[in-house]
Order: structure tokens, then sequence, then C-alpha cells
């Protein structure tokens, strides 16, 4: 094993997350038929926030709770509670994507792993204990709790202190986005692999040291 630690970002790395079926199944449960054209509103308002917040131009509380101020107004409660109803939802219908189980069995005993995400901190450790996957990873940032966002780098000398400072070239960080999980990688120093499921074309000014389809893939380049 060439890697004594491997970090993975979590949405989309190593779950699925299908925010659609996360919101149809909230707004469900207050009487709301969340269609397509919901779907399309919402992303135009939470999109750009979640931009913002990678930038460091808002916080975790903004976000979760701006993207859902219309709804609350029109079903009389709050954004932060709707946010909270979507991330149990999310939670609820959370699964590992294809591959992740087995590269994870496969790691075991020969790295230690650890998550860093930007996703929030409600979600992050009910998913894990649902998906059996909790005691698998010794250690979960989550940007929410240290105040900064992938790509920064603050983020990962978070996480980099919290693993005993290891050689930055024993480290490699897993993730399916170039802008945060690969660039914050390669601005942290780190060996980053890329996870690029559909094939999407890379950038030339961002190179991760590896490239991956799929998890397997991941598993026997590791092996």
């Amino acid at each position: 094993m060439p890697y004594q630690w491997i970090l993975f970002d979590a949405d989309e790395t190593l779950f699925h997350f299908d925010a659609l079926a996360g919101l149809k199944r909230m707004f469900a449960g207050h009487g709301v038929d969340f269609d397509d054209d919901h779907y399309r509103a919402y992303q135009a308002l939470n999109l750009p926030l979640w931009q913002a917040y990678n930038a460091g131009e808002i916080d975790a509380a903004t976000l979760q709770q701006s993207r859902f101020e219309g709804w609350a107004e029109r079903l009389g409660t709050t954004g932060a509670q709707l946010n909270s109803d979507f991330l149990q939802a999310m939670a609820a219908i959370c699964a590992p994507l294809p591959g992740v189980r087995e590269l994870i069995d496969a790691l075991h005993g020969k790295a230690r792993l650890g998550i860093i995400t930007n996703g929030f901190t409600e979600l992050q450790q009910v998913r894990l204990e649902r998906t059996g996957l909790a005691e698998a990873f010794e250690l979960v940032v989550i940007s929410e709790e240290v105040g900064s966002a992938k790509p920064h780098r603050d983020i990962f000398d978070h996480a980099l202190t919290r693993m005993g400072r290891p050689d930055a070239d024993s480290v490699l960080m897993v993730g399916d986005n170039l802008h945060t999980d690969i660039l914050g990688g390669l601005n942290a120093g780190l060996d980053t692999c890329w996870y690029n499921p559909s094939g999407q074309p890379g950038e030339a000014a961002i190179r991760p040291h590896l490239e991956v389809q799929h998890h397997d893939q991941l598993r026997q380049r590791l092996g």
C-alpha cells in the first residue's frame, strides 16, 4: 500500500446523493407534491449558494436556511426546519455507490481512512451508521464544524493536524469534484485521485495523480 492515509469526499464519491428524491420525500411530509419545476427553481437558488459557500463568502447556516426561505414562508415554518427535514430525508435514502463497500473492505488494515466533506453535520454520522461504514473511518472532518470548506487549505490543514501530521506524500485525497476535492488536495500538497464515473473532460490547470471511473479501478490501483 503506497499510502498511510486515504481521505475521501462523501457525496457522489462514497454515497449517492439523490437530492430530488430527498426533496420529494421531505416535501411529501409537508403535503407538497414536489415536481421537476419545483426542483429546477430550487437548484437555481441552491447552486449559487453552494458556490458562495465553497468560496468562503457565506457560512453553512446561511446556505442551509436561505435555500428554503421561500418554501418556509409558504408552509409556515422556518428555513432551518425544512433544511433539517431535508437532511433527515437524505439520511433515510442514502446508499453507498457501487464498489464502495468492496473498496473499503480491501483497504481495511492496509491504510487509515478518513472523510473530508463540505456536507453538513446533521447528515454525516447518521449516514455512516445506517450504511454500516462508521467504524471504517477514523477521521470525519466536516466543513460546517471547521469553519472552512474545500478547496481552502485550512480544512486540509485541520485534517492533517488531527491525523498527526503525516508526510503529505503518504496521503491520498479521493473525490469527484475537480475544483473542491482535487484542487484542494493539490494545494495541500497531497496526492489526489479524481473519481470521474461519467468520464468528464479534465482541466489543464488541475492535474490529479490518478483518475478512475469506478471504485474497483481504485481498489486495483492501490492493491
